[in-house]
């Protein structure tokens, strides 16, 4: 048995299946396209369901794949195993429709007992119990004796979940000897510890689950295969864990040096090391794959994983940056299987540094916080920590509610999570936005599914506008339909069209279908299921019926202004690089033909001088007049030449490349000029967040850009009318006004203080005492809020000793403002408690300090029933 590393056992199992005519592919990006079913993906195939549902045609009926994954279900338990991992590598080789059974069985032998040269007596298989197919195959075709081979139950050797394709799979173990064993005399394959170790797992997908609970035969049966690589990496270099593999122990021993300290030498240490081992891989890969740390979904797993990974490495005495370090590690073990690895690199060490740099500034806060709140807690005799305070250390200081329940363990402490999840919930209904509008005519997606698989629609659109194609589907109101006639919205589907369909940011095509007197004018176009393209709109005139043939014509001007904002946008990007640094990456964009809009990665918003030099770059490269050139390539030399690739895409083996010479090079399938002084002009309109980590730019171009320009100068030309001045002397008429402004303000305002001097005694007068506490409280004609805390002031000073709580409607709000002198507040007083309250009359919110409050609200008309309940509450308070 060959010793070998993590990255020749994968290469070796991907050429094995390439010699038996599988297409290899890339792994799939971890962050799944059109699934919403899943957050991160978790298995080898997961990214090919819709080949196995039908739903797509895959690009070969045999396909093998290395397939990166994340699996965060028993995160706690990483690091207190060595068995536990939240990434993980997993290989394996599909069929859709073409072998089964009596060749995956001995070509899985003969990669074991061949490639990897294991030895024959070292290898058991268990199959489904029902399952005599395979138990023969693997007795009489390849030659296991009966006794090596085990029969087991539904929940060991049958894959299924709910409904649809199943069936009955085939393991296969590796005996380590028995130094992993339990010492029992009756352990064997399927005993609980560590001797017989699964490592290959053949699922046979030959049924279909039914709605009744019956299985019916598939008629075209399909293999999904997995692998676990470091698993198998294990074995083959007969190490205890994955953490002892060569790719991860890299990993470990770059950590142990970090902290000074030795692996195995110590329980609790180990565990620590294991944790950030495991998890900076996995920030490592999740980053590379666009993911952002946010609070929710996939973003949240991130922060969760890189916050564990800090704090753990707090505990080794790690008390300085390390993130990026470890990642290097991480990516010199695995760019060469994973290029985007080295390609983002800048990328990554840019967000987990903003992450990392974030949760240090707030960590020994929040952690001081976490032990006074288990020291107070302790005294008063409780252990659960309510899930009020749970939430608030969670949405003020970061802490993940995993992170804190860790923390309480140590202390022998938990918190409620019931009310902690109620609290996040209530917040999230507070914040939520609308939620992204869904695919046109989204209703309808379930029927595109229906239409047979082995049609498709060819895209002409790159080289033509024009061409006569086939109806080979139609929907209407909803459903498939034989015809489509005057008035409905229909979806039609040709065999071919030059119609760009919706992607890449870029929006659809619209124009006309024509069919003899009938026309169609279609509005949109979009992909959907099974490489087809929808044209959507209304028919004008007359029918249409499936398999009619019709003449299509997109709208040249309309795909000419996209095309100005798609090449703008590439322009854009490069430009936000060369400004900005190389983390910026596209993060999501919009292309129509009305304006274009950039998403990007970057962690601050962006200076009026940096938006003027991106602008003007983009501007610059617009006059050089630089052509466009657009060609395909094999994906490596698309790499070669610097091409840059988007998050979340998979690309086949050819790619297209688009070029505008000497300056910006991208993969791209959408459509471009030929020269980017057709772009005409570029401005762009704003620079805002959406989200953490994540700019938008919305620019224009061409007309669009041209209009703005000259409704601007509409706009000049009047406030210079309205100012009674000149375009070329606003500026300096507007300064004048605001400084005159300005000074009538301050004149307006030393005003009131002279006028409030002499309401001071009057004021006074109306002082009452409250429980030996003196109070004095006025409804104060119009005052701006800095006055109406000088008049306080003011009156706190004459009074000595007590309280002041003042009223004012100012441009029709209320105004509420107390103090209170020292020798009250030290026996009790807290005006801002008592301000919190009388707001409240007013319909507003507020307060502060115990000597200094303010607040304000929307009802003037019961400012005195505000001042009436400070009083009342003050009154309490001695």
């Amino acid at each position: 048995m060959k010793n070998m590393g993590l990255n020749e056992v994968r290469e070796k199992f991907l050429a094995f299946f390439e010699s038996k005519e599988h297409l290899r592919m890339q792994s799939f990006p971890l962050v799944p396209r059109n699934d919403k079913s899943l957050l991160l993906i978790n298995s080898g195939m997961a990214p090919l369901k819709p080949y196995f549902t039908g739903q797509e045609v895959p690009p070969n009926k045999r396909v093998t794949t290395c397939q990166k994954c994340i699996r965060t279900g028993d995160i706690e338990n990483v690091g207190k195993t060595a068995r536990h991992g939240t990434f993980f590598e997993m290989l394996g080789n599909f069929s859709f429709g073409d072998y089964f059974k009596e060749e995956i069985i001995p070509w899985s032998w003969e990669f074991c007992t061949e490639v990897m040269e294991i030895p024959k007596d070292k290898l058991y298989v268990s199959v489904y119990l029902e399952d005599d197919e395979a138990f023969d195959i693997w007795e009489k075709k390849v030659g296991i004796p009966k006794e090596r081979i085990f029969r087991m139950g539904k929940a060991d050797n049958f894959w299924e979940v709910g409904l649809g394709p199943c069936g009955p799979c085939s393991e296969i173990y590796f005996d380590r000897g028995e130094k992993y064993g339990c010492g029992s005399e009756s352990c064997t394959v399927g005993c609980d510890c560590d001797r017989y170790m699964e490592f290959w797992n053949l699922v046979f997908t030959q049924f279909s689950k039914e709605e009744d609970g019956t299985y019916a035969k598939l008629a075209f049966p399909n293999i999904d295969t997995g692998m676990g690589l470091e698993r198998m990496a294990t074995m083959m270099q007969d190490v205890d864990s994955i953490f002892d593999v060569d790719t991860i122990r890299a990993v470990r021993e770059n950590v142990c040096t970090l902290a000074n300290v030795e692996y195995k030498s110590d329980a609790k240490k180990d565990i620590s090391i294991r944790v950030i081992t495991d998890h900076v891989r996995s920030v490592t890969f999740m980053t590379a794959d666009g993911v952002l740390p946010s609070n929710e979904g996939r973003g949240y797993v991130l922060r969760r994983l890189l916050r564990r990974a800090i704090r753990h490495a707090k505990l080794l005495g790690i008390n300085n940056k390390f993130v990026t370090d470890i990642c290097q590690v991480v990516i010199d073990n695995s760019h060469e299987a994973y290029p985007e690895l080295l390609e983002k690199k800048d990328y990554i060490f840019k967000v987990l540094s903003v992450e990392e740099n974030r949760f240090f500034e707030t960590l020994d806060t929040g952690m001081e916080m976490i032990k006074d709140l288990i020291t107070k807690l302790k005294s008063e005799n409780e252990n659960v920590v309510s899930g009020k305070d749970a939430f608030k250390m969670y949405d003020t200081y970061g802490f993940p509610i995993d992170l804190m329940k860790e923390i309480l363990e140590e202390s022998e402490m938990t918190t409620d999570e019931k009310e902690f999840y109620e609290e996040m919930d209530a917040q999230r209904k507070r914040a939520r936005a609308a939620r992204e509008e869904s695919n046109y005519m989204g209703a309808e997606e379930t029927v595109y599914n229906q239409i047979d698989t082995a049609l498709v629609s060819e895209f002409l659109g790159y080289d033509v506008f024009d061409a006569d194609a086939k109806i080979i589907a139609i929907v209407a109101s909803g459903e498939l339909a034989g015809e489509a006639v005057a008035g409905q919205e229909v979806s039609i589907i040709l065999d071919h069209t030059p119609f760009y369909a919706e992607s890449g940011g870029q929006t659809g095509d619209n124009g006309k279908i024509v069919c003899g007197k009938t026309t169609i004018n279609i509005s949109d176009c979009i992909k959907v299921v099974g490489n087809k393209i929808a044209h959507i709109g209304i028919v004008a005139c007359g029918s249409v019926k499936l398999g009619d043939t019709v003449t299509v014509s997109v709208d040249k001007a309309h795909r000419l202004s996209s095309a100005r904002n798609h090449t703008a946008t590439h322009l854009l990007q490069k430009a936000l690089r060369a400004v900005l640094g190389n983390h910026v990456e596209q993060s999501g964009s919009y292309v129509s033909s009305e304006r274009l809009r950039f998403d990007f990665t970057h962690f601050a918003a962006m200076t009026a001088d940096e938006l003027q030099k991106v602008e003007e770059q983009v501007n610059e490269k617009v006059l050089e007049s630089l052509d466009v050139e657009i060609c395909e390539k094999d994906i490596d030399d698309a790499r070669k030449m610097g091409a840059t690739a988007l998050f979340g895409e998979k690309y086949g083996k050819t790619v297209r490349v688009v070029n505008v010479l000497g300056y910006s090079i991208e993969l791209c399938g959408g459509t471009h000029l030929s020269n980017t002084a057709q772009v005409g002009s570029f401005k762009i309109l704003s620079e805002s967040g959406v989200a953490a980590g994540v700019r938008r730019i919305e620019a224009l171009t061409g007309k669009q850009a041209l209009t703005y320009y000259r409704e601007l100068d509409e706009k000049i030309n009047a406030v210079a009318v309205a100012l009674k001045a000149t375009p070329t002397t606003i500026l300096q008429k507007a300064n004048a006004m605001v400084e005159q402004s300005r000074t009538l303000s301050q004149e307006i305002e030393k005003l009131k203080s002279k006028a409030a001097l002499g309401m001071l005694d009057e004021i006074l007068e109306n002082k009452t005492e409250l429980n030996g506490l003196t109070v004095v409280t006025a409804v104060v004609a119009s005052m701006e809020a800095d006055a109406l805390r000088n008049l306080g002031d003011m009156l706190k000073d004459k009074l000595q000793s007590g309280v002041v709580v003042l009223a004012s409607d100012t441009d029709g709000k209320a105004q509420l403002v107390a103090m209170a002198t020292d020798d009250v507040v030290k026996r009790g007083v807290h005006v801002g408690n008592a301000i919190k309250e009388a707001v409240e009359l007013l319909g507003g919110k507020g307060g502060g300090r115990p000597n200094m409050a303010q607040a304000g609200g929307r009802d003037v008309s019961k400012m005195a029933e505000a001042l009436d309940k400070a009083k009342e509450v003050l009154a309490k308070q001695i």
